[in-house]
């Protein structure tokens, strides 16, 4: 009877009167920390022990809080006095069954009931005065300890900590069990994700299954670097689940020194799980004095450096040879960040997820984020990747660097680039001087980039080939940009990415460097070779392959991260005087120019159509349908045209009907009854002279045969 009382149970508003003993023991409690906290993701551990009273499992226990007695009137105990008063029993109970447990949230066997008590913080009043309380009802979560006031919202809430991982209640010691993970694989390398490790928004650890052909292309230019020159630092500044940085680790060995970052704790403790799961040592320090606790050799093929800091600070801190931005959404946040410290002939790539902005869906957000005026046009997805690299260049410039672009990929999900940083002021301006306007015209969408030259033209619809500005009223083209104009494809490059896809078993990333090779190229597909290496001195890039006096010898790599000016200035040169004749900008749709009333030609026959008429011509991977070609609309247009058959309406379920001069064996013609009967229905009509004329002259072969 001696008791001294300490505390009070504040969560459930009632006066719960615990010994001091049993205070002290569960204050000591409290402070252990709790065992196996790696094994799920951060949960407040200082959560009281018993649970509020609007959370129970059957509705007689939320009937035994009220003590009900036929004699004696109870209050609610979810409802303050003022909301509602005491009453018998048998009015209480209705009160409990329909106001309360009827519109509760289950979860794992409890019921989460409606409370009207004022347990949610109290704001102060406008004027004020003494804080009021709000008597609004409420749903306490079984987890955390936030009040939510909508019941939809607490379903919602609930959901995002099961995805979360976090079905820990706070009553209940036992923590979730580890198998609440997932384990994917991809490309022999094993990570963790949770269960709802596809939904951005809802999960720490973001993982994308449709995204391996970024990853794969993304490690064929790694492994290209890689045997430049080694080892190389490379950096994954949005690791999420470390996917990609494990990957670059596990196959490229003691070529690379791999740092994964990321800023979230959460995404930090998981990229840490997951290196241990693939059997991979953890360097967790970033200082420089640092560096020297991990050596060189094996010690270091099996060791990855993780990180927990923002993107933009450890890409001021440190210098790196390869840079790959993979941010949610839009990443011009952290291109001057990348550029700062890039080393000379590194590579920056760097994925844009922001497809709506970038696919002219929300114009007005591309012009925000990338100071692009952009419509939408046919050529949309090449006009994406170009917005890109215009805003790559012009952050590369910012910091005296230029840039080689050696990819550009625009797929349904994502825009990827890929560049060469080049320092100096020199190549910082012959990139700068690559971003112009184009000219789109609206009617017949031909277009063209802008005249170099500061100089106003008296009338700018001269530089398009069309003539549908005297043909149409009004204004009839709109200026896009600022774009890149230059080359998106470095045909070299691209080759040896080729080469290792084929060396590591990258299957999906194959058939589209094949294309992007052809595209480069401006070829067909049947024409496509992987050349020996005595071959590849006919495909340059800056500083990285010399090509020799002798052709017929192999190039040789030039090491090293820094090079003397001239070895650079020799190959601009060269480069400059090897590919005058880059691929042709933007591709034509050949179904959106198509005539109408006419059957077109297969693609691959009207692309050696285009070829055969003296054209440079190639299918392109930003659309399925598109022709790349340096030939003007017009020209195009007059090829299909020419090759185009015409189709015969009144019988289409019949097949086309071509023209006298071009029906071949083995193609149908309307039957000899089917045109008897509509000659005799036009002499009905007293024109069966001129329907046999008609007949006469469409189908000469069939009137000699009859």
């Amino acid at each position: 009877d001696g008791v001294v009382v300490s505390e009070k149970v504040k969560s459930n508003n009632l006066d719960v009167k615990i010994p001091e003993s049993e205070a002290e023991e569960k204050g000591a409690e409290e402070e252990r920390p709790r065992e196996s906290d790696s094994n799920i993701l951060d949960v407040s551990s200082d959560y009281p022990r018993d649970k509020h009273i609007s959370i129970q499992r059957h509705l007689a226990d939320l009937e035994k809080l009220a003590d009900l007695r036929e004699d004696e009137k109870k209050p609610c105990p979810l409802c303050p006095e003022e909301k509602f008063k005491a009453c018998y029993s048998h009015k209480l109970h209705r009160h409990l069954q329909n106001l309360h447990w009827k519109v509760s949230v289950e979860f794992e066997g409890y019921r989460m009931c409606i409370c009207h008590l004022s347990c949610r913080p109290v704001k102060p009043n406008l004027v004020g005065d003494q804080t009021l309380a709000k008597m609004g009802a409420h749903y306490h979560c079984i987890i955390c300890s936030a009040t939510i006031v909508r019941r939809t919202d607490m379903i919602g809430h609930i959901n995002r900590h099961v995805n979360k991982g976090e079905t820990e209640s706070r009553f209940i010691t036992a923590r979730a069990p580890k198998s609440s993970y997932e384990v994917v694989k991809e490309s022999a390398t094993d990570v963790q994700v949770l269960p709802n490790h596809s939904t951005p928004q809802k999960t720490d650890s973001y993982f994308n299954p449709k995204m391996k052909l970024n990853r794969q292309l993304i490690f064929c230019a790694l492994a290209v670097l890689a045997g430049e020159r080694k080892p190389i630092e490379c950096l994954d500044a949005f690791g999420a689940t470390g996917i990609m940085g494990l990957q670059w680790a596990k196959h490229l060995r003691s070529s690379v020194k791999v740092t994964i970052n990321d800023c979230n704790e959460n995404s930090v403790t998981m990229i840490k799980e997951n290196c241990h799961l693939n059997k991979m040592k953890v360097k967790l320090n970033i200082k420089e004095e640092d560096d020297e606790t991990v050596g060189d050799g094996e010690e270091n093929s099996d060791t990855i450096e993780v990180t927990k800091m923002d993107a933009n600070v450890i890409m001021h801190l440190r210098s790196f040879d390869f840079i790959h931005l993979d941010p949610f959404g839009t990443s011009v946040n952290y291109l001057d960040s990348a550029f700062r410290n890039v080393r000379n002939l590194g590579i920056v790539s760097l994925t844009s997820t922001d497809i709506s902005s970038l696919y002219a869906k929300a114009q007005h957000v591309a012009l925000r984020h990338y100071g692009c005026n952009i419509v939408r046009t046919e050529y949309y997805k090449e006009l994406a990747a170009r917005i890109v690299i215009a805003a790559v260049t012009r952050a590369a410039a910012r910091c005296n660097k230029g840039i080689e672009v050696l990819l550009a990929v625009a797929l349904e999900h994502f825009v990827l680039v890929v560049v060469r940083v080049l320092r100096g002021p020199t190549p910082a301006d012959d990139s700068a001087k690559k971003v112009r306007y184009l000219i789109h015209c609206q009617w017949c969408e031909e277009r063209v980039f802008q005249k170099e030259g500061n100089m106003v033209e008296e009338n700018p619809y001269q530089q398009l080939p069309c003539d549908c500005h005297g043909s149409m009223p009004g204004k009839t083209a709109v200026l896009l940009g600022p774009l890149w104009s230059g080359a998106l494809f470095n045909t070299g490059f691209l080759r040896r990415m080729l080469l290792e896809a084929v060396q590591y078993g990258l299957d999906e990333a194959q058939p589209l460097l094949k294309t992007l090779v052809c595209e480069a190229e401006c070829t067909t597909l049947k024409h496509f070779s992987t050349h020996g290496p005595g071959d590849e001195n006919k495909q340059e890039e800056c500083g990285v392959y010399i090509k020799t006096s002798n052709t017929s010898a192999e190039p040789y790599l030039v090491h090293g991260k820094r090079k003397s000016e001239e070895v650079l200035r020799g190959a601009a040169k060269r480069q400059r005087a090897e590919h005058s004749a880059e691929h042709p900008p933007f591709y034509y749709n050949i179904h959106r120019h198509s005539i109408k009333g006419m059957n077109m030609p297969k693609l691959n026959k009207f692309l050696n159509y285009l070829s055969e008429a003296g054209y440079r011509v190639s299918r392109t991977h930003f659309d399925p349908m598109g022709v790349r070609t340096n030939a003007p609309l017009a020209q195009f247009k007059t090829v299909l045209m020419k090759y185009s058959t015409p189709t015969y309406v009144g019988a289409q379920a019949e097949g086309p009907v071509h023209l006298p001069g071009e029906i071949q064996v083995g193609e149908e013609v309307p039957a000899v009854a089917e045109i008897k009967v509509e000659e005799a229905e036009l002499a009905e009509d007293g024109k069966a002279g001129v329907a046999a004329t008609v007949f006469t002259q469409s189908y000469p072969t069939r009137c000699a045969a009859d």
